[in-house]
């Protein structure tokens, strides 16, 4: 694993999760809420795409190149919004 990845995913996830959440007000948890929840499932969900899809090769182990830091932010943020998504339409669905 690689940390540098591993941060890049963490912040895009919580952007992603604080992005999903203004586009899907229904199942917001608010700011904070939407950061979190974004950046766990940015750490967590960058990490399984990365090793299901391939991404990262060997670049990663070494450095960091434009494409490994490109697919460390699409796949955190990705990942994130999707995790915001899911836990706020649990939460609201819980609700009522």
């Amino acid at each position: 694993m690689n940390l540098t990845a591993l941060i890049i995913q963490l912040i895009a996830g919580a952007a992603g999760g604080h992005a999903a959440g203004n586009v899907s007000r229904d199942a917001s948890l608010g700011p904070l809420g939407n950061s979190i929840a974004g950046a766990i499932g940015g750490g967590v969900g960058g990490q399984i795409l990365s090793a299901i899809l391939g991404l990262g090769g060997t670049a990663a182990a070494t450095g960091m190149d434009v494409g490994s830091i490109a697919s460390a932010f699409l796949t955190g943020g990705f990942s994130g919004g999707l995790t915001a998504l899911a836990v706020g339409f649990l939460k609201t669905k819980m609700a009522s």
